[in-house]
């Protein structure tokens, strides 16, 4: 009977999760347990969650080798056209979202054309966007905030999916909370069983059982101590609904699709792949239409979650989606990364903003911080990377 053949897990690809783990640990301690309560974890999600759409669209175009530094005011464009046509021309809620997004798809083709057919370098344009969107904002709006936006405008940032509340402890729980947390553990446990079945049918070696174990118990617990947290409070967030369709779509694309080997491939050396046959111009074109998409739902979103829609909004969160994808393992020269990473990536941030918000540290040394995680991230990447070659 042949031996099985077992192999040591990547710890790379986890060194992030592990990390999210340790920080949010440390700021337990440093809170006494205040980062940990129900309440503060459906802010930490409410308050990321369109940090994270940016974050996947965002690494898209770090898969390429490049950056968007217009979604930012792609963001407040998109927000202001929707608060102004619904508190000042009297438009309903769908057809100002619809404006919105359209908006965010003019920016994207707008940026595209100059990237894509005029190779323009993508720093210079959305640079140039940057400053554009947010001039536009600035006199869309008067330089003033339209608000407060009505409830159905708000609930898609700000409300809860239905609830059905059952006794727990000595307070309540959400079961439709608990319900995804078996459904998200059933399929976990269900995705290994099958890694390790097609592993055995074309003889690759699994991971070694105790880290195989070990992995999948951390998952399930983190998913477990989220939603039961959420469940103990107001139940699921309308926007994480929103979210979780959006990374799962973008999963699907990068990892399961054509057109996202196409991106890699383009990543990875992008002469070579024009001269595999790929249509480069058409996917840097796509990828920049699409991250004004992205930006505009995040625009939505965002407002709705404030209330209102100012000139400042989105200030820097560009910034945040682009450390969200490095610091969650994507390549600074492109080719390498994962949606799951940039997820995590962004994590990080919001666990880190809040922590240091939870325990008083001041806003310029938050900052600080934030370079010091982004820097050691980019620079173990590479370095790790020399040590490989």
């Amino acid at each position: 009977m042949e031996k099985k053949k077992y192999i040591n897990m990547d710890m790379k690809s986890y060194a992030m999760i592990l990390a999210l783990v340790v920080i949010f640990g440390l700021f337990y301690v440093l809170s006494k347990g205040a980062n940990a309560t129900p309440v503060n974890i459906n802010n930490l999600i409410m308050q990321n969650g369109y940090i994270i759409i940016l974050a996947t669209g965002m690494l898209l175009c770090v898969l390429t080798g490049n950056i968007d530094l217009g979604v930012g005011s792609v963001v407040a464009l998109s927000a202001a056209c929707a608060g102004k046509l619904v508190m000042e021309q009297g438009w309903s809620v769908p057809a100002s979202w619809a404006v919105a997004l359209g908006i965010g798809l003019v920016m994207g083709v707008f940026a595209a054309v100059f990237i894509a057919y005029l190779d323009i370098p993508p720093f210079v344009v959305t640079l140039a966007t940057q400053l554009m969107g947010r001039g536009l904002t600035y006199t869309l709006l008067a330089s003033k905030t339209v608000g407060p936006l009505p409830t159905s405008y708000t609930q898609v940032g700000a409300g809860f999916l239905p609830s059905i509340k059952v006794a727990f402890g000595s307070g309540q729980i959400d079961l439709l909370s608990v319900a995804v947390a078996v459904v998200a553990t059933a399929c976990i446990l269900l995705s290994e069983l099958r890694t390790i079945k097609t592993n055995n049918k074309y003889g690759f070696p699994n991971i070694t059982p105790w880290q195989m174990v070990v992995k999948n118990a951390i998952f399930i617990v983190l998913i477990w101590f989220i939603m039961t947290s959420l469940g103990r409070n107001n139940g699921i967030p309308l926007q994480l609904l929103i979210v979780g369709i959006i990374v799962a779509i973008y999963h699907f694309i990068t990892s399961q699709t054509v057109a996202g080997r196409q991106i890699y491939a383009l990543g990875g050396n992008q002469k070579a792949a024009r001269l595999s046959g790929i249509n480069t111009r058409r996917v840097f074109f796509w990828i920049y239409v699409n991250m004004g998409l992205l930006s505009a739902i995040a625009g939505i979103i965002l407002s709705a979650r404030q209330g209102a829609a100012n000139p400042k909004m989105g200030d820097g969160v560009e910034l945040d989606a682009i450390a969200s994808c490095y610091i969650g393992g994507a390549a600074a020269a492109g080719g390498v990364g994962t949606v799951t990473g940039a997820v995590v990536g962004a994590l990080v941030m919001g666990v880190l903003n809040n922590g240091m918000s939870m325990i008083g540290l001041p806003t310029d040394f938050q900052k600080v911080v934030k370079g010091a995680v982004l820097l050691g991230a980019v620079t173990f990447d590479v370095l790790s990377k020399r040590k490989k070659n």
